[in-house]
């Protein structure tokens, strides 16, 4: 029994683990989304100008009369509804959004199907079918894709479908305003109805109707089935930034961009030679206690951004924030040919920055912090730990070691202790003649608690 509840347990702490990945994947998919649409809107209303400020010059190229103003100003109404879809789009239902969509498509088919009052001519309205302006449909259709979800792409479609076919029925009960014409052309093509159907002013062509409404079907799924996928290639890439940018808070860019090349490699559990570096605030406990919480909160935010900066400039990996200090390595989670040197450099780069900062902290008359770092290079393990909450561990003797030299500065008032360890393999990498060993004094073997033997080190002095 107790086995099951273990096992019931570990289940409902897995389901709530996935639960929350899973909300949170969405929360960042509707954002990007909510971007996207945003994005698509602008970028729809724009090619909406600039698609009706084509058209209005042909039609005045192509009829130059005054009663073509009447569509011109009919192109008004469809910039001032594209204005509007901006204003009330968003990720979603939007029903003020579909009302928009639904007018745009109304108003295209009244244009179409029903002839210019202002006209010279009195034509039947079924002569309105025989300038082929079903195309500006697709102009719609095509500008939808650039904002909209897939299902209302397929939403365009079925109701452009539908005003077609009622503007077709509006137009077949609409009464021959000339017979006589009708019949005289009749006559004159005789038995040849296809020759009627085409060349007559009160002809609809059923089939020709029906074929454009077949193919605008066809287009507005196909294009949907495009925007769909669209939208999944734009959540995976969200995804993918969200993981690039987790990884960011950590390792350094250089290492993001080798991670992401790479499928899964923080799970390969192995041993390498790593260079570990501990930092400290000396005496922040006793700071934190005669202070408020939001000066604790700020110091420690410029701290830790000054150190975070030098750890990755120096191509380190932020390993993890312990209160007032962090742990950073080096060779993590891929060996470099300067790993001790870099770790060096960084801890002495940290020391200008914590200098500068006491400086800047002294000039505003707040007291200066003491700052301590430790090094170590040796064996480490790395790998995944932890069961449903997985984290990217550094652990070792090589970690202890490091933790123990930090807290050895307090015994040797110095600013930094690393091991011969480091020191050693980092000359072998730079040269013993680098400056970055000019600082350094050699001291006696000291006992580190966890180690069997003393070991080696070397010390900088405060400033």
């Amino acid at each position: 029994m107790t086995m099951l509840v273990e096992r019931l347990g570990g289940s409902a702490a897995q389901s709530r683990a996935r639960s929350q990945r899973d909300t949170e994947t969405v929360q960042f998919a509707q954002a990007a989304l909510e971007a996207g649409k945003r994005e698509g809107l602008q970028l729809a209303v724009r090619a909406r100008y600039v698609a009706l400020a084509v058209i209005a010059c042909l039609l005045l190229a192509i009829n130059p009369a005054w009663e073509q103003l009447y569509y011109v100003a009919l192109l008004g109404l469809f910039a001032l509804i594209g204005w509007a879809q901006v204003r009330v789009g968003r990720v979603g239902v939007s029903r003020p959004e579909l009302a928009l969509l639904f007018c745009d498509l109304a108003l295209l088919t009244f244009v179409i199907v029903v002839p210019n009052p202002f006209g010279t001519t009195h034509w039947p309205a079924a002569m309105q079918y025989h300038f082929g302006n079903f195309i500006y449909f697709f102009v719609l259709l095509a500008a939808g894709t650039l904002a909209y979800s897939w299902r209302t792409v397929i939403a365009v479609g079925t109701w452009t479908a539908a005003l077609w076919a009622i503007g077709l029925a509006w137009v077949w009960w609409q009464p021959d305003p000339d017979p006589a014409l009708t019949a005289r052309i009749a006559e004159a093509v005789g038995s040849d109805h296809r020759l009627l159907a085409l060349i007559s002013p009160s002809a609809i062509g059923f089939g020709l109707r029906i074929q454009e409404i077949v193919v605008f079907l066809i287009v507005a799924v196909t294009l949907a089935l495009a925007v769909r996928r669209s939208n999944d290639l734009l959540v995976r890439h969200a995804a993918v930034e969200r993981e690039r940018g987790n990884l960011a808070r950590y390792f350094s860019p250089n290492v993001v961009t080798e991670l992401s090349k790479h499928d899964e490699p923080l799970k390969q559990v192995r041993t390498q030679d790593v260079a570990v570096l501990f930092v400290d605030i000396v005496g922040f406990t006793a700071f934190a206690d005669v202070r408020a919480p939001d000066e604790v909160v700020r110091t420690l935010r410029e701290f830790h951004g000054l150190m975070e900066q030098e750890v990755f400039r120096h191509e380190g990996t932020l390993d993890k924030y312990l209160g007032d200090g962090l742990m950073a390595t080096f060779g993590t989670p891929f060996a470099g040919p300067r790993d001790a040197s870099n770790a060096l450099r960084c801890a002495q780069a940290m020391i200008a920055a914590a200098d500068g900062w006491n400086a800047r902290r002294t000039a505003a008359g707040e007291p200066a912090m003491r700052v301590s770092f430790g090094l170590h290079y040796g064996p480490v393990v790395l790998g995944d730990i932890g069961h449903t909450c997985l984290e990217f561990a550094v652990i070792g003797a090589t970690v202890n070691a490091a933790s123990r030299l930090e807290g050895l500065t307090r015994t040797l008032d110095c600013a930094l202790v690393a091991s011969n360890d480091l020191v050693s393999r980092a000359k072998l990498e730079l040269g013993s003649t680098a400056g970055a060993f000019a600082s350094l004094i050699a001291c006696d073997p000291q006992p580190i608690r966890g180690l069997e033997r003393p070991i080696a080190i070397w010390t900088q002095p405060r400033a």
